[in-house]
């Protein structure tokens, strides 16, 4: 079955960086496109990064500059580079696939940018 598992949250300072890394198994990989969403307590889960099977990528507006998306097809694995992290990036971030109309997520990474 598809299996999604992130990691590389943490806590960091303004200002800082982290990657994220997203490991998939169950699918062919290198066929779909990888996003990456987030999603703060009581508010709907927002689409971060999308990076497609070809490599195209888009940002949301909010990090775009200071966010990379990027996909290891040989290692079934993307990643999500933060730099210039601010408070407001908090949030538990998310791994996502669609297969035949079927969405699958990982278990979450928490983010937390404080001083």
């Amino acid at each position: 079955q598809v299996q999604l598992v992130e990691s590389g949250g943490g806590l960091v300072q303004p200002g800082g960086s982290l990657r994220l890394s997203c490991a998939a198994s169950g699918i062919a990989f290198r066929d779909y496109a990888m996003s990456w969403y987030r999603q703060v307590p009581e508010d709907e889960r927002e689409l971060v990064a999308l990076i497609s099977s070809g490599g195209s990528s888009n940002y949301a507006y909010s990090v775009k500059g200071r966010f990379t998306i990027s996909r290891d097809n040989g290692n079934s694995t993307v990643y999500l580079q933060m730099n210039g992290l601010k408070p407001a990036d908090t949030a538990v971030y998310y791994c996502n696939v669609r297969v035949n109309d079927k969405e699958y997520w990982g278990q979450g990474t928490q983010v937390t940018v404080s001083s």
